[in-house]
């Protein structure tokens, strides 16, 4: 009885454990972009410009910055269905045994519904001009006819390849001070006295 616990039952239960531990940790921003060809979509994460969509995103917490990558992209590789658990499975092949492609590509368009999870109903998008601009727009988006990430609207998601020299947040930094500003108060300070 012992021999057969140690043999089969011990196995089963730490696999399963590191299993579901493997599959949260493959959920997080940083296992997402350790690969070397994910790590500039990371960078994407940090431009100090409200423009970039994950920037904006990730900095002002509008989704956890700790699964930044998982909450846009949940159907992606090992979370999706059979079929994209088979390219998750393929990932693994290509990272460790292929040739990694320079340029990383989704399967298949980018699908609205991961924009809509969060953003349907909200005022600001109901409302939003861009949205409103011709008649039956906003029903083309969220029946995913107008993908999200099309021209005139986010047609720049992460930029990639315009992210050199672009100046990086960093959790906790501080603008700096505009000097000129300051030095007009203090100069206005003084003209009262």
């Amino acid at each position: 009885m012992l021999a057969f616990v140690c043999v089969f039952i011990f196995p089963l239960l730490a696999g399963s454990a590191g299993l579901s531990v493997h599959m949260q940790r493959a959920k997080s921003t940083e296992f997402c972009t350790s690969c070397h060809v994910m790590q500039q979509y990371g960078t994407s994460l940090r431009i100090d410009d409200p423009s970039y969509i994950p920037a904006g995103h990730f900095q002002n917490i509008r989704v956890p910055r700790n699964e930044a990558c998982y909450t846009c992209h949940t159907e992606y590789a090992m979370f999706g269905n059979f079929k994209s658990k088979m390219r998750g499975l393929n990932h693994l092949y290509v990272q460790y045994l292929g040739t990694v492609p320079q340029k990383p590509e989704l399967y298949e368009p980018f699908n609205n519904r991961e924009c809509l999870h969060c953003h349907n109903s909200a005022r600001t998008f109901e409302e939003g001009a861009t949205h409103n601009a011709e008649p039956g727009r906003l029903e083309l988006i969220k029946s995913n006819q107008l993908s999200c990430s099309s021209t005139e609207c986010h047609e720049f998601v992460h930029g990639v390849k315009d992210l050199a020299g672009k100046k990086l947040w960093t959790l906790g930094s501080k603008p700096a001070a505009d000097t000129s500003a300051t030095g007009q108060a203090e100069a206005g300070s003084e003209d009262k006295k």
